[in-house]
């Protein structure tokens, strides 16, 4: 499964600095640009998979869990 996000991506003195509109709070920064998007991609999966955890907590142990597959 392939996911994208809008990266919007700034120059900041020496550093790079990033944010995902998408995504409240996921902001990256780097001395490069490519250090910059790494930085932001980590910060976008560390958000969504603690959203994951946080969601699943309060799931009924009898629901059924499934996938929905976007094309």
């Amino acid at each position: 499964m392939r996911n994208e996000f809008t990266a919007i991506v700034e120059r900041d003195g020496d550093w790079y600095i990033s944010y995902c509109p998408e995504i409240p709070g996921a902001n990256g920064q780097g001395r490069t640009e490519e250090e910059c998007r790494q930085s932001l991609a980590e910060a976008i999966t560390l958000i969504l998979e603690d959203r994951l955890q946080d969601a699943l907590r309060s799931i009924p142990p009898e629901a059924k869990r499934d996938v929905v597959i976007l094309k």
